[in-house]
Order: C-alpha cells, then structure tokens, then sequence
C-alpha cells in the first residue's frame, strides 16, 4: 500500500515538473515562432497590395497586375471600321454609252480599328485601313456612322477620319517619349471581325525600322510589343496601364499573316502630330533638314574610324537646303538634335517628326572624331520655311482627293490655277483613266480652282464632260466622256 502511494506521489510531481517546463521553456518559442508568421503574413498582404512596394524588390516580382481599368477606359474609345470598296459606283465604258450601265461588281468589305481623337468625331487609323474605300463606315456602341476621309499620309500608314457625331469617349493621351522599354501595353481592336478585344504584353523594343511603308519620306520609329495583334487590329489602339494612348497598332511580321510575337505601332506623340496636321492643314507639316542619313554600321565604323555605332552618318547634302547653311558636310555624324540623344535612323527621323518648318534646332554631330554643333532652320517641301496649306476636298466616290494646285507647282507646270489629283484609289476618276499627279485645269470650259465645287460637280454630273489639264509629266491633255 505504502509502495503504491509512493509510486503515484511521484508520478504526480513528475507531471507537475513537466507542465511547469513546458510553460516556462516552450511556450515563449510558440510565441515567438507565432507572432514571426503573423508578421509574416502582413509583410506579404503589404508587398502584395501596397502600390508603394519598392520595384526593385523581389517580392515585387510577385505583384499581380490588372489591366480592368486600363481596358474599361480604352475600348470606350476604339472603334470598328468598315471599308466598301467594288459596289454601287458608275461605270463609263463604251457599252454604258449605248446599253446603260452593265451591273455592279460584287462588293467587297475589309475591316478595322480606329481610336476616337476627339470628342467631336475626329478618328485617326492607319492609312491601309482605308485605301482603295469607296465608302466606309464607323461602328461605334453597335451605332454606324457614314465616315468622310479627311486626309491620310502614306509616309507614317496615318489616316484621319470624320464622322458626325458629339461628345464622344476621345481616348486619353499619354506620350510615347517616355514609354520604356519592359513596360506592360494593352493592344485595342477588333481582330477577326472581334469587337472590343484587348490583348496584353509589354514594349518589346523602340524605333524599329523594319521597311514597310511607302511615300516620299517614310518615317519608321515604331514601338514593337509582343501583345498579340492580328489582321483587324490595324489602326486600334495601344495603351498603357493607365489606359492612355502610347501608340496606334499598324503591323505585324508573320509568315502566316497573324500574330506570332512580333507587333508594331506608330508612336501615340507622332500620330498625334500627324492627326493635328491634317485636320488643320489638310496637310502633313514635314520640316526638311536637307540631308540624307544612313545607320552607322560596324563595317561603317571600322571604315570611318568611329568610336561608337551611335548616331547617324550624313551622306548627302541638299544643294541650297538647311544643312548646307548650317555648315554640315558628307560624313559628319549626327549624335543629338536639341539635346535629344540619337542613337539610330529610327531616332533620328522621329526626333525631327516633331517640329516645324521654320523651327530652328541645335545639331550636335562628330567631325574628325572632335565633336562639334550646328545651328539649322527647318525648312518646308517646296524650300521655305512657312507652313504649307492646301484647300482640298476627299470623295469616296470620286475615289480621290483633290487639292488645289499651290505656287511652286505652277511656276512648275507653267499654270496659274488647277486642282491636283492625289490619293487615287478605286471610283469615279480611275474609271475615266485619270491618275495620281494628273491636273485638271478646266472642266466644260471652266476653269478649276476651288477643289470642293468642282468635287461636287464631278459626283452630281451627268451628260457629255469635257476634261483638260496636265499629265504629272507637264504634258497638255483634252478628254471628252460620255456620263449618265
């Protein structure tokens, strides 16, 4: 008996020593181990979903990003483009003269995008987008609008239309100056006939050149992204996280004719200065400075003894023009333009897309491997220095535009008045076997210089039309048609 209560006295002090361990040793390192979790916790709900995180830090690596707002606050401003082309147009054949016309070809309609410039129905879109239209629509909100071109410039693939309509979403601008290299972009569009389709990536890289537009002076700077940009894209819009405008979608390299990495766009701040151009102009404002460039290759480095591949070699200079006043010569190596760094023909076009004839910049450039600068004017197309402003009128079913023939043209062809034809596609004048450059200096015996009265007599017209003018070579011209 004495054994047993011997035996469970000392189990029960056991029991208490071990308790009175646990409380005393073990439980302050749960404790501690506890509170490290739960600040733990709240240091990851922080990196998670604080905006503040540092960006260089490695849990900001794990941010998760949404582009809600960004896509709410750009589809509002994208649009859906319609381009008509081979229906309801006259015909004027010798057949029409004696059995009235003899049908019309099937139509054919080829879509795309287009961004909301301003609030007052100002849309800009990519010049292919529109080309060879003989009519084209705006779909906005399930709502289609008539769409009048107001002019394009083949030099960029921008084209500005109008539609007729108020308070509309314009999109908000952001500039792609400062567009960095790694930043996230949402491509704006309606790929395959898809409306309001946003896709995601990020700026792959900036002023590429890849060789795809034509004019006189293509300017190529593009942006390439790797979000996903297919046939129908064209024209829409890229955008930044905060949904503003960073460029104007134009391209794609693909053998199979859709997305497979690679996608291009005009920079938001040239296509802005284009859109503004011709919506006040009629025109593309193109400051010459008079000289040629070519990219610095390393062969060219090697052979002209350059220190860098940075910049861009002169290697022609206009007689008379802005260059040759400055001072500049063949060979000299263009490094800045108004303290803008130029590493590239991409950057030196785009540098000088941004200003005006008459405007004067500081050339920075290489000569004799000793760096040196120049002070140049800007100087417009025709040798001056003011703005170029030209009355014109566009007609889809002209399949034209018609502008009014300027100064130096007519000391040029010898002619004090005509309206000049450009911007040919598809329509009224290509079937009277008319085209680009051709000059109409007389119609029925009248003369022609205002390009929107005779635009609206040409498309109302109808009876025997007596045409003269120049051929864009200088020769004289007369042709008589037969119109119903």
């Amino acid at each position: 008996m004495q054994k047993n209560l011997k035996t469970i006295i000392i189990a029960f002090s056991a029991g208490l020593l071990g308790a009175w361990s646990h409380q005393e040793f073990l439980m302050d390192d749960v404790d501690t181990a506890s509170n490290e979790f739960i600040q733990q916790e709240n240091l990851s709900h922080q990196v998670n979903y604080t905006a503040e995180t540092p960006r260089n830090t490695t849990a900001s690596m794990d941010l998760p990003v949404s582009f809600v707002e960004a896509s709410e606050k750009s589809t509002e401003s994208v649009v859906f483009i319609k381009n008509f082309s081979g229906t309801d147009y006259r015909r004027y054949s010798m057949f029409d003269f004696f059995f009235g016309p003899q049908g019309n070809p099937a139509p054919r309609v080829s879509t795309g995008s287009g961004v909301i410039f301003s609030e007052d129905g100002y849309i800009i879109t990519n010049n292919h987008v529109v080309e060879n239209a003989e009519t084209l629509e705006v779909v906005h909100h399930k709502k289609t609008y008539q769409a009048k071109l107001i002019g394009t410039d083949p030099n960029t693939d921008i084209a500005v239309l109008k539609i007729e309509a108020k308070g509309l979403p314009a999109i908000q601008k952001g500039s792609s100056k400062d567009l960095k290299i790694g930043e996230w972009v949402i491509a704006v569009g309606n790929p395959f006939n898809l409306t309001s389709t946003v896709t995601a990536g990020i700026v792959s890289a900036k002023e590429r050149q890849i060789n795809i537009l034509g004019g006189d002076f293509p300017l190529e700077s593009f942006i390439q992204t790797d979000a996903a940009i297919n046939p129908g894209n064209s024209g829409g819009a890229l955008v930044n996280t905060k949904g503003e405008l960073v460029g104007i979608n134009t391209a794609i390299l693909s053998r199979t004719g859709s997305y497979t990495g690679y996608g291009f766009a005009v920079p938001a701040d040239i296509a802005s200065k284009i859109a503004n151009d011709l919506i006040k102009y009629g025109e593309v404002q193109k400051a010459i400075p008079g000289i040629e460039a070519v990219e610095i290759t390393p062969e060219l480095a090697e052979e002209m003894n350059l220190k860098s591949l940075d910049g861009v070699v002169v290697s022609h200079i206009i007689r008379n023009g802005a260059a040759e006043k400055s001072g500049l010569k063949v060979n000299d190596v263009i490094t800045g333009i108004d303290g803008t760094r130029i590493t590239g023909k991409g950057s030196f076009e785009e540098a000088l897309s941004y200003y005006y004839p008459g405007d004067k910049i500081n050339i920075s450039y290489i000569r004799d491997n000793k760096p040196k600068t120049a002070n140049l004017t800007l100087e417009n197309l025709e040798g001056g220095t003011g703005i170029i402003k030209r009355a014109f009128y566009s007609s889809a079913l002209l399949g034209a535009r018609l502008e009014a023939v300027n100064t130096v043209e007519k000391d040029k062809m010898q002619i004090e008045y005509g309206i000049k034809i450009t911007s040919l596609s598809r329509g009224y004048l290509n079937e009277l076997g008319l085209g680009n450059g051709f000059i109409l200096t007389k119609i029925n015996g009248e003369p022609a210089k205002d390009p929107e009265e005779i635009g609206q007599f040409l498309e109302d017209y109808s009876g025997r039309l007596v045409l003269e003018g120049l051929t864009p070579n200088g020769r004289a011209f007369r042709q008589s048609y037969s119109v119903r």
